[in-house]
């Protein structure tokens, strides 16, 4: 049997282990073991078994992910959430739609301190849904905003998946998390556009609210949103202005928020174990993973699949941009059956090779692979954002959950097409970084 070969069935096998609801990190481990073996021997298998998990766990750009991580739990478990809620509800939300719009806006802002599609999601659900039903929004449009605005927590930096992105490809994590900034804030403004066209269209998803805030209390209220917003701009700014490194915003950025969560005395003993303890085993989790992903890409690597297929697709009599759309459609059908982290490091050792030999950007190619991984997370039967809210909003069918996310998912779609025709969108903030 040819490596080729060999790397082809490795990959239906790891297929089948996901669907199999094995450990995404043990499916990999396991495949790229024996992988390995059947092409260079037990000898070879397990002088990278041993070798691959400290190289791993032990790179210094790695220690990114669980700084950032713990600075989104801080902020998470000492109830920051709720207040940043009726900060931006007090601004937009007596408008028809206005409480929708407004989750939308908390979502984004949660995002950029959470970096986690599911903590989003989670937490933004636990705090709008029942506002939601208590002005007698429709289950259809409440829940569909809050699936909407989850996506948006591996988008807006700082992403744990594009870090993940960036660590698999050599990509610039700093420039990988700029570069999502512009298609987050795109993909806010036409989440906002489609909730206003659905309630124009039928009132009743969202009844008109009387009562407004004052311009005192819209004002009183912002001071719930600069937490968020200083630590945003400290550790992200810093990146774009060349201040600090990726890791070492990671580090201000958790350290701020201890900082901020003590001051205002919301941080107890008990909140911050929780923290660490989240934080950790988070990090464990994905840690794992990309110890997995990393022997995986060494068995693809010496099976010369990827190879074979980069020269096959530079073959083909076909346009970059036709290539690229089959590439997307099946991440996006992919998307459908493996939760986004999982398709992420099963996808790119074979499919980066192959938009570096089109002549695309990768960092531009980070940011659409995301977002059309990112549909996935919205559609049956995996649908884990759908879940999560169904967890929380247990008297939702699941069904009302999903009918009401097909508009979200067009304006996806629409953001995606946006930035493939324009893909200075993308690229313009990377660039000017210092």
């Amino acid at each position: 049997m040819s490596s080729e070969m060999i790397g082809f069935i490795g990959i239906v096998l790891l297929l089948i282990l996901f669907l199999l609801k094995v450990p995404v990190g043990i499916s990999l481990l396991f495949v790229g073991l024996v992988g390995t073996t059947l092409i260079r021997g037990w000898d070879v298998a397990f002088a990278q078994l041993g070798r691959t998990p400290f190289d791993t766990a032990s790179s210094y750009s790695l220690s990114v992910i669980p700084l950032f991580i713990l600075m989104g739990m801080i902020l998470s478990y000492t109830g920051l959430g709720k207040d940043l809620y009726r900060a931006v509800d007090s601004w937009i939300g007596h408008f028809r739609g206005g409480l929708a719009m407004a989750t939308i806006g908390t979502a984004a802002i949660f995002s950029s301190i959470s970096g986690s599609l599911n903590a989003t999601t989670a937490t933004v659900s636990k705090i709008t849904l029942p506002e939601m039903d208590k002005y007698k929004y429709k289950p259809s449009l409440s829940t569909a905003c809050v699936a909407a605005g989850g996506t948006l927590g591996i988008l807006i930096p700082p992403s744990v998946i594009l870090i993940l992105y960036g660590i698999q490809t050599r990509e610039p994590i700093g420039a990988l998390l700029i570069a999502g900034i512009i298609p987050g804030i795109f993909q806010v403004i036409i989440f906002m556009i489609i909730i206003a066209i659905l309630v124009r269209r039928n009132p009743n998803l969202a009844p008109a609210r009387t009562e407004q805030a004052t311009i005192s209390e819209k004002l009183h209220t912002l001071k719930n949103v600069w937490p968020f917003m200083g630590l945003f701009f400290i550790s992200i700014g810093g990146i774009y202005l060349g201040v600090f490194t990726p890791t070492e915003a990671a580090g201000v950025g958790a350290v701020g928020a201890i900082i901020f969560a003590l001051l205002s005395r919301r941080l107890d003993w008990d909140k911050l174990k929780q923290s660490f303890n989240e934080s950790v085993r988070l990090t464990a989790y994905i840690f794992l993973i990309l110890i997995g992903a990393t022997l995986f890409s060494q068995f693809l690597t010496i099976s010369r699949l990827p190879v074979m297929l980069t020269s096959f697709v530079g073959g083909l009599d076909l346009h970059a941009y036709i290539i690229l759309v089959f590439i997307l459609i099946a991440l996006f059908l992919l998307g459908c059956f493996i939760e986004g982290l999982s398709l992420i490091v099963l996808t790119l050792p074979i499919i980066y090779p192959i938009i570096m030999e089109l002549g695309f950007n990768g960092v531009w190619f980070g940011i659409i692979m995301v977002m059309a991984i990112n549909i996935g997370s919205l559609t049956p039967p995996l649908g884990i954002s759908i879940f999560v809210i169904k967890g929380v909003a247990t008297n939702i069918p699941v069904q009302t959950i999903f009918r009401g996310t097909v508009p979200m998912i067009i304006g996806m779609i629409i953001c995606i097409c946006l930035l493939i025709l324009f893909p200075p969108l993308v690229t313009i903030l990377p660039s000017l970084m210092k």
